[in-house]
């Protein structure tokens, strides 16, 4: 980070090949929608590239970075919404790169279960408010501790909790109202 900070490009490839898979699945996970994913992602690192300066040192690279997807997926969804087109592809169960098929070959009827739910829980988490499903994502997806969600969405420990909570409490509404499409 002290290299890019001083100009070196390359240190700051090394950065982007470093980050990139993460950086897009947590906008992939925020938008739902692969090209848009792609493009938060891209235009996070410019972002973060052209704002190096910026860049005090107070949390890591990635924490920094994970705040500039998060911020711009927001904004996506709040643009998306605006414009009344979709911000979720139903059409992938989850992002290329992201969780593998499981190695044993289930039965079918167990994997079409396993891919229902996935789908279920995609469009739970497409349901949330953009608040809301950032801390989720930050979370249940990412693994990030709740001071590290903190310092991503830059609000306080408490704000983070009370989102979660509601998050988690919408999402298994959503599941409940649809487990019996399931059955």
């Amino acid at each position: 980070m002290d290299r890019s900070r001083r100009g070196d490009r390359e240190a700051f490839a090394t950065l982007v090949r470093r980050h990139q898979d993460r950086a897009f699945n947590l906008a992939y996970q925020m938008v739902r929608n692969r090209e848009d994913a792609l493009d938060i992602s891209q235009d996070a690192f410019a972002r973060a590239y052209t704002s190096l300066a910026a860049f005090k040192g107070e949390a890591s690279f990635s924490t920094w970075l994970h705040r500039i997807v998060v911020n711009l997926a927001i904004d996506n969804l709040r643009r998306t919404r605006r414009s009344g087109t979709t911000a979720y592809d139903d059409t992938r169960a989850a992002p290329e790169g992201g969780e593998a098929e499981p190695a044993a070959r289930e039965d079918p009827a167990t994997a079409l279960e396993t891919k229902q739910v996935r789908a279920l829980l995609a469009r739970g988490i497409a349901q949330l408010p953009p608040a809301q499903r950032a801390v989720l994502v930050l979370r249940e997806i990412e693994g990030l501790r709740y001071e590290e969600i903190s310092r991503v969405v830059g609000c306080t420990l408490g704000t983070v909790m009370s989102r979660l909570f509601y998050a988690r409490r919408k999402l298994q509404q959503v599941l409940r109202a649809h487990l019996g499409d399931l059955r």
